[in-house]
């Protein structure tokens, strides 16, 4: 099958960005209890260049990334039940929890120490095939078409969570700094979860900001630039610091800034040195993480969108052109949307 390779964390210094190598490699086997998936779509994420720079690091290379996939059951290992050959299916970044720790038994699986990420710690969806437990997988609504329905499974499914991290109320004034895939998407869930809440986008695209505006917020700036109201929750989700401090500024007293991101920049974490307690924290406005997503995330939000019409706004690409989309992720070259790698079911070797 063809894959995308990542050989090893990305280290050279200029040049083209070209961590992946497009080669031939077996098709796996489903192990016990597992699926092997035709994949026909995957949607490539911000992770992916986490993991391609290595700022999340994987157990083993290569390592093939992608956890935005969807696909068909194309084999069904022993034991694996509630999947059958055929079925449409999607594959999330939760790719395995324990099942039995603290966490795990208190419906926060995406907190398990035992947890396992798809295209990092098990090979992913930039490939033709790829495995899953099938008790991880998830069943595609048929209102959501393939390319649709990838970039649900992280940027909206992290979304999800991020906007009821917020514990914002109808009504209350809300803002997103970035603008990317989970952003894109967050505007429009709470738009169809909190309607009368005003949403004020930070973005430093200026197309990315008329983009924003497109879709409904009342709002866009600068990521430095004031909004014309204080607001009761932010959503985080740039990899830089910078944003952060800027935000907390931004809340009104008892307001929640929740950051969506697995990993931050090094590059301006000086920018951490800003902070005043009176003007960032004090009035108990607080920072909360996001980390990972668990099933029913996933379940729960696919289900949203098949019945609210939410969709997200796709452009899809060839396998081969993974290495040009991380780089526009890498460039925040102001991108609409998501982007989705796009599999020609009948096609064979290199």
């Amino acid at each position: 099958m063809r894959a995308m390779l990542l050989r090893h964390p990305w280290s050279a210094a200029g040049g083209a960005f070209t961590p992946l190598e497009l080669d031939n490699v077996p098709v796996p086997a489903p192990a016990d209890g597992e699926v092997l998936v035709r994949v026909s779509a995957c949607a490539v994420c911000r992770t992916d260049l986490d993991v391609a720079e290595g700022r999340v690091v994987a157990p083993r290379y290569p390592v093939i990334p992608g956890h935005q996939v969807i696909g068909r059951v194309a084999g069904v290992g022993r034991a694996a039940s509630g999947r059958r050959e055929g079925d449409r299916i999607g594959i999330a970044w939760i790719h395995s929890a324990c099942g039995v720790c603290r966490w795990c038994t208190r419906g926060e699986e995406n907190l398990c120490p035992y947890f396992e990420s798809t295209g990092c710690d098990a090979n992913g969806g930039y490939a033709e095939y790829v495995t899953a437990r099938a008790d991880f997988t998830h069943p595609i609504p048929d209102l959501l078409s393939d390319f649709e329905a990838a970039p649900l499974l992280c940027a909206g499914a992290i979304g999800w969570r991020s906007l009821a991290l917020t514990q914002m109320h109808d009504g209350d004034a809300l803002g997103l700094s970035g603008f990317g895939a989970s952003g894109h998407l967050v505007l429009q869930l709470a738009q169809k979860r909190f309607p009368r809440s005003a949403i004020y986008v930070f973005a430093r695209s200026p197309s990315e900001r008329a983009f924003a505006l497109e879709l409904g917020a009342r709002w866009a700036g600068d990521t430095a630039d004031a909004p014309p109201e204080a607001l009761a929750a932010i959503i985080d989700t740039t990899p830089a610091w910078k944003p952060v401090v800027d935000s907390l500024a931004h809340l009104m007293p008892g307001g929640r800034l929740v950051v969506n991101a697995i990993r931050k920049s090094r590059s301006d974490q000086a920018e951490l040195q800003r902070l005043d307690y009176a003007t960032h924290l004090w009035m108990e406005r607080e920072i909360k993480s996001v980390a990972n997503v668990t099933r029913a995330d996933v379940q729960d939000l696919l289900a949203f969108a098949a019945e609210s019409g939410l969709r997200p706004t796709v452009e899809t690409i060839r396998l081969e052109q993974a290495n040009a989309a991380l780089t526009a992720l890498r460039s925040a070259g102001g991108i609409h949307g998501a982007t989705v790698l796009r599999f020609d079911l009948n096609s064979g070797t290199l």
